[in-house]
């Protein structure tokens, strides 16, 4: 997953989007502890996509909570 493509989601995407992935890590842990899991690689794919989302929900949430201070020192 792309972080400019995430950039360009709204926010409810990408809460939509969080809440997928971690339904699907866990999942892949479920997975992992009964021993059928296909792609390990998956787990850590999925760990780091997460990441992404919530970073950039983050990052939209800084930037509309941050007023603009234009002419103040």
């Amino acid at each position: 997953m792309e972080i400019k493509e995430l950039r360009d989601m709204a926010d409810a995407e990408l809460v939509e989007k969080e809440q997928q992935l971690k339904q699907e890590l866990f999942n892949l842990r479920f997975q992992l502890a009964t021993g059928r899991i296909e792609n390990p690689m998956r787990i850590r794919q999925t760990r780091h996509d997460l990441a992404r989302v919530k970073t950039v929900l983050r990052q939209h949430a800084t930037a509309s909570a941050v007023p603009t201070s234009k002419g103040r020192r």
